[in-house]
């Protein structure tokens, strides 16, 4: 047996059996089923490992959904921070936050703060140019025999267009001059085939082209009138520039955008620890609460009754995360932080996060609703993204951006699935699975087994209960001498299924409380 001060550990107190509550996303009255234990502290660490097994912090309660059982299965997704590129509809948030801050213009239209559908061209978007970038790669040697032979079949392939009746058909048009800056494939280019007599078209000129194809085309030919010596006949490969042109602006570059001296607005975004003793939390605190106040009622229809100071300290300024500052970790430390967006000196949006070993991990947004026109959901996602990216240059295991739990089945909250690359949590094996894989298996069934592997098991499943760690009468000792002392009944089965929910790490190394 070791005193409780001669080990600084998690201390949990677990609650036997499954809660049954309403559903906040199906509103069924008692279809949510979850286990939940309530931690006094918990180290980084252990977090991280219980968020790869499914569970989920709201304030110091810790929650894991009975997957199989609940209305809603909730699984646990994350982001690939390093790969991620974003999509179409993320650039348009970024822009629109650089033209208010730049300019003040306020975009109109629709003003959600998520898509709830997007285009399939926006959710794919990011991945294909991932793949563009890390999958191909240019190789020069070989586009010099290449160019004229695609050349000779663009042009084949354009004069067979202007025969046929369709209003317009697509060709690949392998653009080489692009490949040699982004390492890109090539580029479906739209085509219109000769406009059918008495509609108005002048069949004596040329079929019109786009004005974008026309200077590509000058681009070929002014390659193919160049033949240096020693290089293949009509083409010379040019010099590898040292920023490549074409290649997509990073998250980083869209984002930090320089702006000019006389910008409207000026935004700034502070990270601030989560504790009463921070003078900075501390300071901001009452502003923090009326801006949460705010967002519940106006977002949410929350009563002013549930919008208490207590429901905000114990939600979202109340963490059992132990801060820990070691020398190889990020410079501000792990632990539990509000990363705040100050517009023109006040608070906008406040983003709740966690900051572990391998990963920032969403806790809550909340924001003004009167700047919903800026999308303040999306681009938080965005900035956590980028920041995740920031501190992965100091602590190389912090790569990925955990963005909560994601509900196939309740399209608000499809969206962090466009997010990608992403990856869901197999609820049976606590592996992780690309996102595009589980997708097929969630449109036919809500509760989904992602691992394909029927014989693959929870590697890091309980196999010794007896080496648990009980807190019983301020003494440490093995749950397999504890057990020799209780006579208590249900007693061995509430361990077992705390044990079999939080695996054999933790376990043996979190102190589960008993009286």
């Amino acid at each position: 047996m070791a005193s409780c001060a001669a080990l600084s550990s998690s201390l949990v107190e677990y609650f036997e059996g499954e809660d049954f509550y309403r559903c906040g996303y199906c509103k069924n009255e008692s279809g949510s089923r979850s286990n939940g234990m309530w931690a006094h502290s918990m180290t980084v660490q252990d977090y991280q490992d219980l968020i790869d097994r499914g569970w989920r912090r709201s304030g110091r309660y810790v929650y894991k959904p009975v997957m199989n059982q609940t209305c809603c299965p909730q699984y646990t997704i994350r982001c690939r921070a390093l790969q991620f590129q974003p999509s179409k509809s993320h650039k348009k948030v970024l822009k629109k936050m650089l033209k208010f801050l730049a300019k003040g213009e306020i975009s109109k239209g629709s003003c959600e703060d998520e898509p709830m559908e997007p285009s399939m061209e926006d959710a794919v978007a990011g991945d294909m140019a991932l793949i563009n970038r890390l999958d191909l790669q240019c190789d020069l040697k070989n586009l010099g025999d290449n160019l004229k032979e695609s050349l000779e079949r663009e042009v084949k392939k354009k004069g067979k267009s202007t025969k046929k009746e369709e209003s317009k058909e697509f060709i690949q048009s392998q653009d080489r001059n692009e490949e040699l800056g982004s390492g890109e494939p090539s580029h479906a280019v739209e085509v219109h085939a000769v406009p059918k007599p008495g509609k108005g078209a002048d069949l004596s000129k040329p079929p019109c082209r786009k004005a974008k194809e026309i200077r590509k085309e000058r681009k070929r030919l002014k390659l193919m009138q160049q033949s240096p010596a020693g290089g293949p006949e009509g083409f010379q490969a040019p010099r590898e520039p040292k920023t490549k042109p074409n290649q997509p602006k990073s998250l980083e570059e869209l984002i930090f955008e320089s702006l000019p001296e006389d910008s409207s607005h000026k935004l700034e975004v502070r990270l601030v620890p989560v504790s009463f003793e921070d003078p900075e939390f501390k300071s901001s605190l009452s502003q923090s609460f009326s801006l949460y106040v705010k967002y519940q009622m106006a977002i949410h229809q929350d009563p002013p009754e549930e919008c208490g100071k207590t429901e905000f300290t114990g939600f979202l300024c109340t963490s059992p995360l132990e801060p820990e500052n070691p020398p190889n970790g990020p410079d501000c430390g792990y632990g539990s932080f509000h990363q705040q967006y100050w517009l023109d000196g006040k608070i906008i949006a406040v983003g709740v996060i966690d900051i572990l070993p391998s990963c920032v991990s969403s806790v809550y947004l909340y924001y003004d609703p009167d700047y919903s026109f800026l999308s303040l959901g999306v681009y938080s996602a965005l900035r956590e993204i980028a920041f995740t990216r920031q501190l992965h240059e100091k602590a190389s295991q912090l790569s990925y951006y955990y963005m909560g739990f994601y509900i196939h089945s309740c399209p608000k909250m499809k969206y962090k699935g466009h997010y990608r690359p992403s990856d869901l949590l197999c609820p049976e094996t606590y592996v992780w699975v690309p996102i595009e894989q589980c997708l097929p298996s969630l449109e036919n069934s809500k509760y989904c087994r992602f691992n394909q592997d029927p014989e693959a098991a929870d590697e890091g499943r309980s196999r010794d209960p007896d080496r648990l760690q009980v807190l019983y009468k301020k003494a440490i000792l093995p749950y397999g001498v504890f057990k020799q002392q209780q006579r208590e009944p249900g007693e061995e089965a509430a361990v077992l299924q705390y044990a079999s929910l939080v695996g054999q790490a933790c376990s043996e190394r979190m102190l589960l409380f008993r009286n």
